[in-house]
């Protein structure tokens, strides 16, 4: 199974192209679209700032690639970041636009009584199980670090959410075989690594359908 990982110059990569490894998975790490198009299946991650990760995404002729799998039948899952980006925009430190996959936009967690960052063990709880997941576990426990969620979604594109500050905060999302997750999946847990294991069999099994 060969997956592959943008590399647009945001994010550590390290963790999870060590727990892609130890998934048995040959790993592509390029920013290269031409490169990229060599795996199954491809990982979008990202660490930090909305607008810095779109406009090196636009500058390498990331996005339109990104954009592109759809109709490729190529299989992408969005981490932290990397689902942020798959959603229409984000007011983070100016209006920018997304990737436009997903049906929303990013926003600021509001002040409340709650802390922000929503960080921490939160646990997830399912409307809906992705095509791709086989079984949710009875401990569903992942680990959050971010100060934006996505907002005005579609709910059918909302396969989980976490419970934060009175807000249903989406955890897992997607549509067709674009998959996004809040949370760092390979640093969650028995139940992250639950996940990125379902969803790399998933990947396995559209190759042969």
């Amino acid at each position: 199974m060969i997956i592959g990982i943008i590399d647009y110059g945001m994010g550590n990569l390290f963790s999870v192209e060590q727990a892609l490894k130890k998934l048995e998975c040959t790993v592509i790490v390029s920013d290269d679209p031409a490169v990229l198009l060599e795996a199954e299946g491809i990982l979008l991650p990202g660490v930090g700032a909305f607008p810095d990760a779109m406009e090196l995404l636009n500058e390498k002729g990331l996005s339109k690639f990104i954009q592109s799998l759809k109709e490729k039948n190529i299989p992408l899952l969005g981490i932290c970041l990397g689902m942020q980006l798959l959603y229409e925009d984000s007011s983070e430190v100016k209006s920018t636009k997304g990737l436009g996959l997903l049906t929303g936009q990013i926003r600021r967690f509001e002040k409340g009584t709650y802390r922000i960052p929503h960080m921490g063990w939160n646990r997830l709880g399912f409307s809906r199980v992705p095509y791709w997941l086989d079984e949710v576990l009875s401990d569903t426990h992942v680990y959050f670090v971010h100060s934006f969620l996505a907002v005005n979604t579609n709910e059918q594109e909302v396969w989980a959410t976490a419970s934060y500050g009175g807000l249903n905060v989406p955890g897992v999302v997607g549509n067709g075989l674009i998959t996004g997750m809040q949370f760092h999946p390979e640093k969650s847990g028995d139940f992250g690594h639950h996940l990125l294991e379902q969803w790399i069999s998933n990947v396995r099994r559209n190759l042969h359908v």
